[in-house]
């Protein structure tokens, strides 16, 4: 019978943030820095199919909006969570529970945003000189780099994490 032969070694690491990231404006803002500035020394690539890749893409994303809903004292009587796939399906979503009077209604009080429940999500496809793609992934609360082999990739990025205040 044969036997599964270990081929690769994929690690992953990842830093809990000491205060979470305030706003999605601020979130995207760190998101698009690394996409634009590729602080880890990425590179494009040319796929088998000829297209041609950036050296970090989004790979993944999703914003999940929080809104409550208060009975006349301030006590939750609801609530209700929009994930969506983008920030701008994220805004439109939750202005639209926002402004829904029937769902108010139907809940039972009055809706407001609860800005601290919220979550983001964005995983960065990052293509290493190596050969090796990995990936960095960006919450409110972590950061977290992924299926990498080389320990210098980790490097990098916790290099990069340490010279950026919000990801102390």
């Amino acid at each position: 019978m044969a036997d599964f032969v270990q081929k690769t070694v994929n690690k992953s690491a990842v830093r809990d943030l000491a205060v979470p990231i305030a706003t999605v404006t601020s979130f995207n803002t760190l998101v698009e820095s690394v996409i634009a500035d590729n602080p880890f020394g990425c590179v494009g690539y040319t796929t088998k199919a000829g297209e041609t890749i950036a050296p970090v893409v989004r790979n993944r994303e999703h914003y999940t909006a929080k809104v409550n809903f208060l009975d006349g004292e301030g006590k939750r009587v609801g609530t209700v969570s929009l994930q969506s796939p983008s920030i701008a399906a994220f805004e439109a979503n939750a202005a639209e529970a926002l402004a829904n009077a029937t769902l108010a209604a139907a809940m039972g009080g009055y809706a407001e945003r609860d800005f601290g429940g919220e979550s983001y999500y964005c995983q960065l496809k990052c293509h290493d000189p190596s050969g090796d793609d990995y990936y960095v992934t960006f919450t409110r609360k972590t950061v977290r780099v992924s299926s990498y082999q080389d320990d210098a990739i980790k490097g990098k990025v916790d290099t990069w994490a340490d010279d950026v205040p919000a990801l102390d």
